[in-house]
């Protein structure tokens, strides 16, 4: 699947292969919020405060059928994390999918609602990332993604 969008006409291009082996072009358009986090959604979350209980943001979501959802974002703790001998504190975010309308309601019962993303953010005066847990698709598995130096402390 390969989807573009058109953040100033909010023009959203899907192109896929169906279960019968067909290409397929959809072409939609959305009324897109200025708060529409495709592709930023790790940047965005280095300027988020982690005193700040909820952050919401918006995301065309990948669809034959594209729709816009909110991503509900939570500070969920803290993890202790050493990289060069020195110990540093990661903030660890939970980002929920809220899709919203009867599609919202409907999705747990019928195993269409995605799972959560947990991400890990190195605060300090320049934040980075330093682990995510999640899916990269609506239904896909969930894959680990880390920095391969720092060493992560169980509690």
């Amino acid at each position: 699947m390969d989807v573009s969008v058109d953040g100033l006409t909010g023009q959203v291009t899907v192109r896929y292969t169906d279960n019968d082996g067909k290409e397929k072009t959809v072409t939609d358009r959305l009324k897109l919020p200025s708060n529409v986090s495709n592709g930023m959604v790790i940047t965005l979350l280095k300027n988020i405060r982690p005193d700040v209980p909820l952050t919401t943001l918006s995301m065309v979501a990948a669809a034959p059928k594209p729709r816009l959802v909110k991503l509900l974002i939570s500070p969920e703790g803290e993890d202790s994390v050493s990289a060069g001998g020195s110990s540093h504190k990661a903030t660890r975010y939970v980002v929920k999918v809220d899709i919203g309308g009867v599609a919202g309601v409907v999705a747990p019962l019928v195993g269409k609602q995605p799972q959560d993303t947990h991400i890990w953010i190195l605060g300090g005066d320049a934040p980075s990332f330093a682990k995510s847990e999640g899916p990269l698709y609506g239904s896909g598995p969930i894959w680990r993604m880390e920095l391969t130096s720092p060493d992560w402390h169980d509690h």
